[in-house]
């Protein structure tokens, strides 16, 4: 590797000006300084390169060696990735605690990757096999859940003539490839530069549904596997724990969970929460299928922008092994905040807010990087990377730049609601102002694989609630009393679908977790309730004598029923039926 270098003319905080850098080229990573800072190219003219500096420039000076290392800034790919923590440039936190302490030193230089633990490698071709890109050759058993499939990397191709098993390094030679006169020798680790997505067959159009657990997801604003999702939300509205949430329930096989700009006691909380979480499809702690990365908010901004982009190329990786992946972003206003300042230092044009005019265009850059798609490889497998992002406006106001330029790219907008917040309706996801664009197509999936009436259920639902909205109105004008027995009911109904369907405990260890039959069952029980009590009140049943019933509480209660006993949601359709009966024999109001 030929090594070019150039001198700083001028460090403006994470930016610094280089000048005789005429052969590097842009996105090109940089050592600059003596103590070999890592940087990248962001801008060139002429011979002089704008450098973001992922590192504090502290003393640095005009007239500091640069480096060119001709190489953009790149992730490594291979075993060793689960379970791992790195920052926002893949430096794993643990490798750089054991080689600098406990803060992280200027120009602390480790492999991301472990370069001598062994890896049990299992040979799934053999000599003789004609193999391309994507195709996989061997499996390493990475953790007791995660099978990590051993692809050949991008760009080769060939007979393979020498294939070996056994325990090697991610660095060591395991297969050789004959393409013609070229020879290619495969290790267990490849490269991928960070800003370009990874490649594939062709993209499909998400039908299944990322089944969360979350009532409030699942029945009215569905993400599917391979979609997109951004959870907007002001301070203290529940974003993190909304995340962590789906990190830990949604049916995905890898979580990537990315704390971009986070608060570092926020990040903290992660760190020792996810290792003592608990998987709950293997009982295995759920950091056997998890690839974090931390890059807090006292850490250089510069970082901070490359994070969400080494955390999607490593889901892309994963993708491309045929697994589900879901990757939490949070917090991408944060990552915006990074490009407003280096666009700032870069002296550009700003546009609304101060923000780079070209915000929205690498907001779709980074989430159109989410799909399903069929991978590369001679075996037709299915992929999947869903990428959910939290966006934190300041004062919770989303008609702010960085909210209004996710909604045009994301086809699901769960809106948190500060007053539910404030009530303690948690998740406080308001479902008046919310919205999935999947909808259609995860209704057919789930009028399918659930129950047929499912897409029924949930539009009568929403229309109670949305009713409820309307009559609320005018009870704040006129009072109660102005309403309608069968207007009053509605209200109860949209109470207990509120405080009963929607409300959800993460912390119980029940109602954590609801599958898509307990939540079919508990949402027909509740509009069971509307329909058995309008029969009531239509033959002469006073409303209070309806809502005093024992099994309205026994509704209320059936969140807390575990999946194993789900009959005793069933039992409670004859108990209501039955009480209702009793109610209309005795008579309410009888005709005279």
């Amino acid at each position: 590797m030929n090594l070019k270098t150039g001198h700083v003319l001028k460090v403006s905080g994470p930016l610094v000006i280089a000048e005789g850098m005429d052969e590097a080229n842009i996105y090109d990573v940089v050592k600059v300084g003596d103590k070999r800072l890592i940087g990248e190219i962001i801008e060139m003219r002429e011979d002089r390169a704008s450098i973001q500096v992922y590192e504090e420039t502290t003393g640095l000076t005009p007239g500091d060696p640069v480096i060119t290392t001709g190489e953009p800034l790149s992730v490594e790919l291979g075993p060793g990735l689960i379970e791992a923590m790195f920052d926002g440039i893949q430096r794993p936190l643990n490798a750089i605690k054991a080689k600098a302490g406990d803060f992280i030193t200027r120009g602390v230089e480790v492999f991301s990757l472990d370069r001598d633990r062994k890896w049990n490698f299992t040979a799934t071709k053999k000599v003789g096999d004609e193999v391309k890109e994507g195709d996989v050759i061997g499996i390493v058993q990475e953790t007791s859940i995660v099978e990590h499939k051993i692809m050949v990397p991008y760009g080769k191709k060939g007979t393979i003539t020498d294939i070996k098993e056994g325990e090697f390094t991610i660095t060591e030679k395991i297969a050789e490839l004959k393409d013609g006169d070229k020879t290619h020798d495969l290790t267990m680790m490849q490269k991928w530069p960070v800003r370009k997505g990874r490649h594939y067959k062709k993209k499909l159009d998400p039908v299944e549904p990322m089944i969360t657990g979350q009532r409030v997801i699942d029945t009215f604003f569905p993400v599917t596997k391979g979609g997109t999702a951004c959870v907007p939300g002001p301070f203290g509205s529940g974003k993190t724990v909304v995340q962590h949430q789906l990190a830990k329930w949604a049916d995905a096989q890898i979580v990537v969970y990315i704390g971009c700009g986070e608060r570092g006691n926020e990040m903290t909380d992660v760190l020792n929460e996810f290792p003592e979480l608990k998987d709950p499809k293997t009982g295995e702690p759920l950091m056997k299928r998890t690839v974090l990365i931390a890059n807090t908010s006292n850490m250089p901004v510069a970082a901070r922008e490359a994070s969400i982009y080494t955390g999607i190329t490593i889901g892309e990786y994963f993708r491309d092994m045929g697994y589900s992946v879901a990757l939490m972003a949070d917090s991408t206003s944060r990552w915006a905040e990074a490009l407003r300042e280096m666009s700032g230092r870069l002296e550009e044009m700003p546009g609304d807010e101060g923000y780079p005019a070209y915000l929205g265009s690498r907001a779709a850059e980074f989430y159109e990087r989410a799909g399903k798609v069929i991978c590369l490889g001679e075996e037709e497998v299915e992929g999947a990377l869903t990428v959910i992002g939290a966006v934190s406006p300041p004062g919770g106001d989303l008609s702010e730049p960085v909210t209004q330029a996710t909604l045009r790219i994301v086809k699901v907008f769960w809106g948190l609601d500060s007053q539910l917040a404030y009530k303690r309706h948690f998740p406080a996801i308001n479902w008046l102002n919310s919205y999935s664009l999947y909808l259609n197509k995860v209704s057919n999936w789930i009028d399918e694989n659930v129950a047929k009436d499912w897409t029924e259920l949930r539009t009568e639902a929403m229309s109670l609630l949305q009713e409820e909205a309307n009559l609320e109105e005018i009870v704040r004008l006129v009072g109660i009393d102005a309403l309608s027995e069968g207007d009053r009911l509605k209200l109860e109904v949209s109470k207990s679908l509120r405080e009963d369907y929607l409300q959800q405990n993460a912390f119980h260890e029940v109602d954590t977790y609801a599958s898509l039959n307990k939540q079919y069952k508990m949402l027909k029980l509740v509009l069971r309730f509307h329909e058995e009590a309008k029969r009531a009140l239509d033959s002469g049943v006073y409303l209070k004598d309806i809502l005093n019933l024992e099994v309205r509480d026994k509704i209320a209660r059936s969140k807390y029923i575990d999946e194993k006993d789900i009959s005793k949601v069933d039992a409670l359709f004859d108990e209501l039926a039955s009480e209702i009966d009793e109610l209309i024999s005795k008579g309410g109001i009888m005709d005279a």
